[in-house]
């Protein structure tokens, strides 16, 4: 009769299994989906809890994992811990679906310290589940149980969690490679933004899709480039004209022809300032790829009167200076002269000269021009940018 009742479950129609994996695949893009997928699951199995494991504890670390049931913070991603050493289920074989007679007796389970300790108090006896290993690597626990008041798994029941465990390994698959490109494209965002460049991307119709810190604040100044109505223009119409002409030759680029030259130009600003440079470049696009509102077109800015990025922190790493010296380095670089960077800092014209005879030797460099290379072109604008801005002294001096 039981068996009759798991089967009765178990018969999903084509509509109700789609959205079962539906939720699954839109797990590897969206964290939150996890939580949908294991409700289905738990609602479909009867099961008190459904648990996944993302993590296991690691020395003083605690678990990561998502649990659907009455526990506090269910269906969120939540560290919690617990004896992952002591669970008798540690060393099951990858990829297949076992359950509690798979790896002893029922007499023993009752009778083992993990589940008098962990499991009993819980309402938990039935436990079903797998240990899944994505070819990116990694394990992830996945286990489905019931209070002993219902049955254990059936055969049916496990044949269907054997069919679901090849579609998560690829959505636990997807969900790592979606994470390391993403942090990658941070990392990579991040770089830009230090040398301050600022990138914009664009659709078709020159609308901003995408944009960093520093292109969002060289557009409220409104100074050479602006926004209107959501689309990149230039301040002038002659300059204007020919963005967007580089644009149209960005936008007419082959999907899959060589790699098309990037389109420079400078576009002049209002406040009588240098011009602001540009470089135009389409986004790759694949052959197949269609409609509209898709990101098209990358503008790079760079603005030549615009202040560096300098992380005093690292500039005292790699050139060995003081604090002071490192201050005095950066507001050279950021195109004061020595009699501006002094006043800047609030120190005597003397202390600033004894300053850049000590960066002179500690740099090799003879002229105030070779300096500023020298530290424009070295490692020191990859670096966090200094949080204490300009300011005296003191201030700088009291950076880690």
């Amino acid at each position: 009769m039981m068996s009759e009742m798991a089967r009765q479950r178990l018969m999903l129609d084509v509509a109700e299994y789609d959205r079962l994996l539906a939720d699954l695949y839109d797990s590897a893009i969206d964290d939150h989906s996890w939580s949908r997928f294991l409700s289905r699951i738990q609602s479909l199995m009867q099961a008190n809890f459904v648990t996944l494991i993302l993590r296991t504890p690691q020395d003083s670390d605690k678990g990561l994992m998502i649990v659907i049931g009455d526990v506090e913070g269910q269906g969120s991603i939540t560290y919690i811990t617990y004896p992952y050493t002591e669970t008798p289920f540690v060393n099951t074989p990858v990829n297949r679906v076992f359950t509690v007679t798979d790896v002893m007796s029922k007499t023993a389970w009752r009778a083992s310290d993990y589940f008098k300790s962990f499991c009993e108090p819980q309402g938990v006896f039935h436990v079903m589940g797998a240990d899944i290993s994505p070819s990116s690597g990694g394990i992830f626990r996945f286990r489905i149980t019931r209070p002993e008041s219902m049955p254990d798994f059936s055969e049916q029941e496990k044949r269907f969690c054997a069919g679901l465990i090849p579609h998560m390994g690829r959505a636990l698959h997807i969900h790592g490679l979606l994470g390391h490109r993403e942090s990658l494209s941070s990392l990579y965002s991040q770089a830009i933004g230090r040398l301050s460049i600022a990138t914009l991307v664009l659709d078709e119709s020159g609308r901003i899709l995408e944009d960093n810190q520093t292109a969002r604040s060289m557009l409220e100044h409104n100074d050479g480039l602006k926004v209107v109505a959501g689309r990149l223009e230039a301040s002038y119409p002659g300059d204007n004209k020919r963005l967007y002409q580089a644009i149209r030759a960005a936008l007419q680029a082959e999907p899959s022809g060589p790699a098309p030259l990037s389109e420079a130009l400078s576009v002049s600003r209002p406040s009588g300032q240098v011009s602001l440079g540009l470089v135009v470049e389409p986004v790759p696009q694949q052959e197949w790829e269609e409609g509209g509102g898709r990101p098209r077109v990358i503008v790079y800015v760079r603005d030549a009167v615009g202040k560096s990025m300098l992380s005093a922190a690292m500039t005292r790493q790699v050139f060995g200076f003081t604090p002071s010296e490192a201050a005095l380095a950066m507001e050279l670089a950021n195109g004061l002269s020595l009699e501006d960077a002094a006043q800047s800092l609030g120190i005597r014209r003397n202390t600033a000269r004894a300053h850049l005879r000590a960066i002179f030797s500690k740099t090799g460099v003879r002229r105030q021009t070779e300096l500023v290379r020298l530290i424009l072109n070295s490692v020191v604008t990859l670096g966090p940018e200094a949080k204490a801005g300009r300011g005296k002294m003191s201030v700088l001096d009291s950076e880690p």
